[in-house]
């Protein structure tokens, strides 16, 4: 009992440090909330707050198995709803006579609730949101203890929410263009199988900004490839725009790639023997609705470079003619993985602040593979990725521009 208490003694402090000292509240409130999951050894966990202007709850931080990031709940509804609205913390395991637990989130998720915990964040005036802790992983159910924790923490929150400021303006309702849904992918090794997805639930949303972090080998690469068409899941569901491309056809591929789709990668591959505008063009020829190539060239900033071959180029110039070639077809989605892995510091956020007009001018979406966690500051959300599951989902609240960047 005493290593508990001592366990519980340094989280707190551990928890108040990080919102004391934190230059972004965002990441020191995600901070927090990972180490709650640990410490009660949890499945899952979500900070929400509440939007005044709607009277619904979004889940701004979410540690998991399953994206809810697209989930919004009416104040009053459900557990974290009946929290907010009544300001009164619940521990308690799921009940199917208990009429807070209404089955639409979960539905939406597909994550089943077994027992939790929902403590209220209270700033000196009113209820601001909850945080709510799912699922031990031992299968046994929370005590007092455990929630005397999380109401602490959610006491340090609140004040450094009020303290340092937190301000909460939720986007409009997101269009969903990709869902994935319990997918998985499985390669022959040696004598066994490699699991490398193990049960992906992501949604992407249109016209956001998606950075997907996580160390090599935990299945970042493989996730983008099975959405982009070149590699297949072993099981689970894959929708684009709502059609099933689980097991597309050829025909269906290429088309989905054509049209669809733009990649840029860290090696920028572009034809060595074509002009940057060349480059550009001989994509556009094969795109069903293009703008031109001279304009694709113009919004990266490189129309005095048109005429140069790759040689000619700098990396960063060479990288934003992949840009260029990506975004001349009008894609819905860019796929970017390590795009500024092989350039330096002033370089990379020449590139990064494209990408960053392409989402403006375009509306495209930005879907980027990255081990540099200073780039996920500019994202909308960020995936972070472990041994091909999704560990957490955080929502920044305040993106960076790439000029803001530094590391």
């Amino acid at each position: 009992m005493e290593d508990r208490k001592t366990q519980f003694t340094q989280a707190i402090w551990q928890i108040t440090d990080k919102l004391h000292e934190a230059q972004s509240l965002d990441n020191a409130l995600a901070a927090s909330l990972e180490i709650i999951i640990d410490i009660l050894n949890s499945e899952a966990g979500s900070i929400w707050l509440l939007d005044k202007g709607s009277d619904r709850l979004y889940p701004v931080f979410n540690q998991g198995p399953v994206d809810i990031s697209g989930i919004t709940i009416e104040n009053g509804q459900g557990i974290a709803g009946s929290v907010v609205q009544s300001g009164k913390s619940i521990i308690s395991s799921v009940d199917a006579e208990d009429s807070r637990f209404t089955s639409s989130v979960d539905e939406e998720s597909g994550f089943l609730t077994k027992t939790l915990i929902c403590v209220p964040l209270k700033d000196s005036h009113e209820t601001i949101g909850c945080i709510e802790i799912l699922n031990r992983k031992d299968g046994g159910v929370y005590d007092d203890e455990d929630l005397m924790l999380c109401e602490a923490v959610a006491s340090l929150a609140a004040v450094a929410i009020e303290e340092k400021g937190l301000f909460f303006e939720p986007s409009a309702q997101q269009e969903v263009i990709i869902s994935l849904r319990g997918v998985t992918k499985d390669y022959p090794s040696g004598d066994g199988v490699a699991h490398v997805l193990r049960g992906i639930n992501l949604d992407v949303y249109k016209n956001e900004f998606l950075v997907v972090l996580g160390e090599s080998g935990c299945g970042k690469s493989t996730l983008v490839n099975i959405i982009g068409g070149m590699d297949f899941l072993t099981d689970g569901q894959l929708l684009i725009n709502g059609k099933d491309f689980s097991r597309p056809t050829d025909k269906d591929l290429t088309q989905f790639r054509r049209d669809y789709l733009g990649f840029v990668f860290q090696s920028y591959n572009l034809m060595p023997n074509l002009t940057a505008l060349e480059n550009v063009q001989f994509i556009a020829d094969i795109a069903q609705n293009p703008m031109s190539a001279e304009e694709a060239i113009a919004k990266v900033g490189l129309s005095d470079r048109a005429g140069n071959y790759p040689s000619a180029l700098s990396g960063g110039q060479q990288q934003r003619v992949a840009i260029a070639r990506a975004v001349v077809k009008r894609p819905q989605i860019i796929f970017a993985d390590e795009p500024t892995a092989a350039l330096d510091y002033e370089t990379s956020i020449e590139v990064l602040s494209v990408f960053e007009e392409i989402k403006k001018e375009v509306g495209t979406t930005i879907m980027m593979i990255t081990h540099n966690p200073e780039i996920a500051k500019m994202a909308d959300r960020v995936i972070k990725m472990r041994d091909g599951r999704v560990s957490s989902i955080k929502v920044n609240l305040h993106p960076l521009s790439a000029g803001e960047l530094s590391w």
